[in-house]
């Protein structure tokens, strides 16, 4: 597996591309906004893009679907099914205070602990609300990694001060899906720096 990390838009949106080498199929994760080279390369590479994947639907993490989709038209926009309403509301997703109003209707909707392959790559989705009504973890148990989102950070989680949001939720959904995995497991956040799972249970003050 390969993870490319291409921060994107106006706050620097970690936006992740993911491929199985064998295969050469992968998927994008939370493309905060279009940048045309992205495509290029990946084309270059020759990636096969099943699925543009995001973790939930705050503005700063979908901007960048409607470009990539239409360069990439066989992939299917997937997200978690409780977060339908904030995709499709551009005042909700708060898309509309970044000048760009974005409505989304995903193609594949998945719950909790969901199951997926892209190529040779096998992964699960964790609902973790909290963030978002319907944020969600990417978990890809072979190479203990997950895309965190904004659910956890670096020593830090996401803020719980928006429409939709709540703290004690956040906290139960860290606890309750994240904190069981292998402390090796590495943490590739929505914002700032990777991390993992031990450092996190150990040294973050938020939880």
């Amino acid at each position: 597996m390969q993870i490319y990390n291409i921060p994107t838009g106006a706050i620097g949106t970690n936006t992740y591309l993911v491929f199985d080498e064998a295969t050469m199929k992968g998927f994008l994760v939370d493309p905060g906004a279009y940048n045309s080279g992205i495509s290029a390369k990946i084309k270059e590479m020759g990636i096969d893009i099943m699925y543009i994947m995001l973790t939930h639907g705050h503005a700063d993490h979908i901007m960048g679907v409607e470009g990539f989709k239409a360069d990439f038209p066989g992939s299917k926009v997937l997200a978690n099914i409780n977060e339908k309403e904030m995709l499709g509301d551009m005042n909700f997703n708060m898309s509309t205070q970044f000048g760009q109003p974005t409505s989304i209707e995903a193609d594949v909707y998945v719950d909790d602990e969901d199951e997926l392959d892209v190529g040779g790559l096998h992964m699960k989705f964790f609902f973790t609300p909290g963030h978002s009504p319907g944020g969600m973890c990417i978990y890809i148990p072979a190479e203990n990694t997950l895309f965190s989102g904004d659910t956890l950070f670096q020593a830090s989680i996401g803020r719980t001060d928006f429409p939709g949001c709540s703290f004690n939720e956040l906290e139960q959904s860290i606890h309750t899906k994240l904190w069981p995995l292998p402390d090796e497991t590495q943490v590739f956040p929505g914002h700032m720096g990777p991390t993992n799972i031990g450092f996190e249970k150990e040294h973050n003050p938020f939880v």
